[in-house]
């Protein structure tokens, strides 16, 4: 596995950042994205999260390949949101919230957040917040709507690797799905072959920084130190791409809950069966 660090920059407009990020489709760290007068900035740690929506109930996951026959990964419980940040400002855990829509909860938050338009499409009425302790990580996918994704760090430091979506057969992409079966982090290459085939982007990203993650690109998250984090959608130009978002939200979720209730673990190991023989073909052709 090739792992190269992604560049930064910062004082982009919107016309440079099209042509040299979003049309290309390579991953960037940006310095600005978040407006220098965000209120989030200044006021957000996990005191005023506490006093703002502590009540709130949170669905709380843990280990990323908890539920590796699934399309997403399932809660595996809840608890009071003030609760939950006790949690992993006390402790290294697994624990994480996913796609936490907090600023629906209490609108009033989510006015304090402001960032640079620097895309068109992008979707800023739509954060999505993203919470870890201290070790957690998030098992490495490509999102099913293919938008963009710009990723901004608010507290503690995150390490994102990057792949291109033409390496999905190398990362052992189940059929049907979003998600690969390997262990990133540690690596079985005996297992895995393919992996050390892999040719991606490394970024660590810390407060106030924000991760270009580019359309069907392959993200695995890890939480270097406990954090959270806001993301922002961008939709696709491309007709195309924005039709197979509709495709895999739609049908190809939909088939593969289908064949799941149907033919069961039949069905799951078909699916790590035909992984792991388009990763052989996909060495093969490289070697």
């Amino acid at each position: 596995m090739h792992l190269k660090p992604v560049k930064a920059i910062s004082g982009y407009n919107r016309e440079q950042f099209a042509a040299e990020y979003l049309e290309t489709g390579i991953p960037v760290l940006i310095k600005d994205f978040i407006d220098p007068d965000c209120e989030a900035l200044k006021k957000w740690d996990y005191d005023y999260f506490r006093q703002q929506a502590g009540d709130v109930m949170v669905e709380v996951h843990s280990e990323e390949n908890a539920h590796l026959d699934k399309a997403t990964s399932q809660p595996a419980e809840k608890m009071k949101f003030g609760d939950y940040l006790n949690l992993i400002e006390s402790q290294p855990t697994v624990r994480r919230l996913f796609l936490f829509n907090l600023l629906r909860e209490r609108p009033d938050i989510k006015k304090e957040l402001a960032v640079r338009k620097i895309a068109d499409n992008l979707l800023t009425w739509l954060p999505f917040l993203f919470f870890g302790g201290e070790g957690s990580s998030v098992r490495y996918h490509y999102d099913i709507d293919m938008s963009h994704v710009f990723l901004s760090q608010f507290q503690g430091v995150k390490k994102v690797w990057l792949f291109p979506n033409e390496q999905s057969d190398l990362l052992y992409r189940l059929p049907w799905n979003f998600h690969g079966i390997a262990d990133l982090r540690n690596p079985d290459y005996a297992a895995f072959p393919a992996l050390s085939q892999l040719d991606g982007w490394e970024c660590t990203l810390h407060f106030g920084e924000t991760l270009f993650i580019p359309s069907g690109y392959w993200h695995y998250i890890q939480y270097e130190t406990a954090g959270y984090s806001v993301a922002y959608r961008a939709l696709p130009v491309s007709m195309l791409k924005r039709a197979v978002g509709v495709r895999n939200i739609f049908i190809t979720r939909r088939f593969d809950d289908a064949m799941r209730k149907i033919l069961g673990r039949k069905w799951f190991d078909y699916k790590m069966k035909t992984a792991h023989r388009r990763a052989e073909r996909a060495v093969g052709r490289i070697l």
